[in-house]
């Protein structure tokens, strides 16, 4: 009896020291960087990413992000405006030196501030306007981790909305529909992680 209890403490801790990882488990990251909407102008965007290494290769987190930039709309760009996503991810590194590349994606909801523009046209005035909604989103990513320094590069996938136009002015106001506002973002963020360094 005494060996085989030896024998399955050996096995248990054979097992643990397999499994032993060379990184800490939970890390916070913090990162600035810019959005580029598929159309329309720039802007910035602020994430917070608290993860959990499964492995030293293999992690899930969380992505609470902002981004404030100008969506296009039609032919024109709209006002600036905030929007936040609230996702799940994954990560699988490809090295386990200090210089540790990844590829990943994440899936959650994006919630889309309203946007509006308006356009003059002799005694005419044009204004377009989408409503705030929120959208199921995916982003596949890359990036890597440099000690404690990280570069990141999403592309967020979400689907379009559709503005309303309402034309005024002139020989009356009438509504008519324009082209869809496109809500994907290419995001690039420098930034840093606390904890989850090396044991």
């Amino acid at each position: 009896m005494k060996k085989i209890l030896f024998s399955i403490a050996l096995l248990f801790i054979g097992a643990i020291t397999v499994n032993a990882q060379d990184y800490k488990p939970f890390k916070l990251g913090l990162g600035l960087g810019y959005a580029s909407p598929s159309d329309g102008g720039g802007g910035i965007l602020f994430e917070v990413e608290p993860a959990y290494r499964l492995s030293d290769e293999i992690a899930i987190g969380l992505r609470l992000g902002s981004a404030a930039m100008a969506r296009a709309i039609g032919e024109t760009e709209g006002s600036v405006s905030g929007n936040a996503s609230y996702t799940v991810n994954t990560q699988y590194y490809l090295s386990n030196g200090k210089f540790r590349p990844y590829v990943g994606a994440g899936v959650g909801i994006f919630s889309l501030a309203s946007v509006s523009s308006s356009v003059t046209v002799g005694n005419s005035t044009a204004t377009a306007a989408a409503s705030s909604e929120s959208k199921i989103g995916f982003y596949p990513r890359v990036g890597f981790d440099l000690g404690h320094f990280n570069i990141n590069i999403d592309y967020n996938i979400i689907g379009a909305s559709s503005p309303d136009v309402v034309v005024s002015g002139g020989s009356g106001t009438s509504s008519v529909e324009v082209d869809d506002i496109k809500n994907s973002y290419l995001g690039i963020r420098i930034g840093g992680f606390f904890f989850g360094g090396k044991n």
